[in-house]
């Protein structure tokens, strides 16, 4: 078990650090500034709307490309000829374990992943295409996404139903002849409010559900669809874009999607009927390493605004560090830290070594452990920075808003506790 960074990856560490200091940290303040300005303008059309991107972004996005610091999160074993032409430094892909400080440093800012085309849910769904796409699937939909020029959303969440249990779906993607016809209801569609957001991987139940329970040939994790949606189908409808605790996320944002009768070619599945569930488990195990990764990222931010805020001002006559018993609580945030990484690189190197169900337990642990260390240090930078730490003045509140998320994104914790025990008591003989 070595989870020391490649050469590679080393250097690559230091070019992605030495860029965001160099290139986004100083025009980050601006970008947050202009994005408030155009949210609190919304509806006047003289001031573009938050959803449209900033210039800024694309002059970052094309430095970052010229550097060879693009796409990043593509994976070893399947990047093959979109690493030559699409990847970093037109090499291979890096491995789970490799890619992990990646995420990390860029986790520190909210635009890093945008700049380097390393975005959820875009590398989810570049992942699935390189996994489990056709020719033809690549060439109309994986190569414009490596190349940044649009962008995904995921559907698979919906709001009539339980979506912890992905068995409980009620959308379909039915084929009628050489046709899929989809229908129902996403919602917490990320991507959905980016206007370059073109196309949906869409995970649907394969017949109506009244067929397949009178079906007993067809197991429950077998009756299940992805397809490819266009976003400008026929049928398709953004019915509203959904605040996170009264942030939207643009200019990516997260949607309620309504999916009526709509008709995409029966060569838009992926992988084939029923594949759905392997698919979403191919997919969502090195999602979570990036998104815990990119978690620790922020909490090192959070953790570095506290010490630097603790000992600049002055309370009682002492440096607030000196106060209330912080310094404890500044070396409980290094150790939780240090801690939570090391899970998540024991996750990364055994899906590296094994694949997604060599490693279930561990990124169910990660997926529970990070978001709520996170959201413990985020909290106590927050009150060590006083009203301030509640402002837009600094980055924590948006920070504790999007750890708190994440421990319902990807699968609530009570499931991720509930796959950890069952793998655990598995052990000592209990049945599922």
């Amino acid at each position: 078990m070595d989870f020391a960074p490649s050469p590679r990856a080393a250097d690559l560490a230091a070019r992605v650090a030495a860029f965001m200091a160099a290139e986004i940290d100083p025009v980050e303040p601006a970008y947050h500034a202009e994005l408030a300005r155009r949210r609190e303008a919304a509806g006047d059309p003289t001031v573009p709307s938050p959803w449209e991107p900033q210039p800024i972004l694309e002059e970052l996005k094309a430095k970052a490309r010229a550097q060879g610091l693009w796409n990043l999160f593509l994976p070893a074993e399947h990047a093959g000829e979109y690493a030559v032409r699409f990847g970093t430094d037109g090499g291979e892909g890096l491995t789970n374990v490799d890619y992990a400080p990646l995420a990390e440093i860029m986790g520190r800012s909210a635009i890093a992943p945008l700049v380097f085309n390393c975005n959820a849910p875009d590398t989810g769904n570049m992942e699935v295409l390189l996994r489990y796409g056709t020719a033809e699937q690549r060439a109309t939909w994986l190569e414009p996404l490596l190349e940044g020029r649009i962008r995904s959303a995921f559907g698979m969440t919906e709001p009539g139903v339980a979506s912890s249990d992905a068995t409980t779906m009620e959308a379909t993607a039915v084929v009628d002849g050489d046709e899929v016809v989809i229908n129902g209801r996403k919602w917490w569609s990320t991507g959905v409010g980016h206007p370059d957001c073109a196309v949906f991987v869409f995970m649907g139940l394969r017949d109506t559900p009244e067929r397949l329970a009178a079906d007993d040939t067809i197991d429950r994790h077998h009756r299940h669809t992805m397809v490819l949606v266009p976003r400008d189908a026929a049928g398709v409808k953004v019915e509203r874009l959904l605040p996170v605790m009264g942030l939207y996320d643009e200019p990516l944002g997260h949607g309620e999607v309504s999916f009526t009768d709509v008709r995409v070619p029966v060569t838009n599945i992926l992988s084939g009927p029923g594949e759905a569930f392997s698919i979403a488990q191919g997919r969502l195990g090195p999602g979570r390493v990036h998104h815990c990764m990119r978690l620790i990222g922020l909490a090192e931010l959070a953790l570095e605004l506290a010490c630097r805020r603790s000992l600049e001002r002055v309370a009682f006559g002492k440096p607030i560090a000196n106060l209330g018993g912080n310094r404890e609580r500044i070396a409980e945030a290094r150790i939780a830290i240090d801690s939570a990484r090391l899970l998540v690189l024991n996750a990364a190197w055994k899906l590296d070594v094994g694949g997604p169900f060599n490693a279930l337990s561990e990124v169910s642990q990660i997926k529970v452990a990070v978001p709520r260390m996170a959201q413990d240090v985020i909290d106590m930078a927050m009150q060590l920075h006083g009203g301030g730490g509640l402002s837009e003045d600094f980055p924590l509140a948006a920070a504790w808003t999007g750890a708190r998320a994440l421990r319902l994104a990807d699968g609530p914790d009570e499931v991720h506790r509930g796959v950890v025990a069952r793998l655990e008591l598995g052990k000592y003989g209990a049945r599922r």
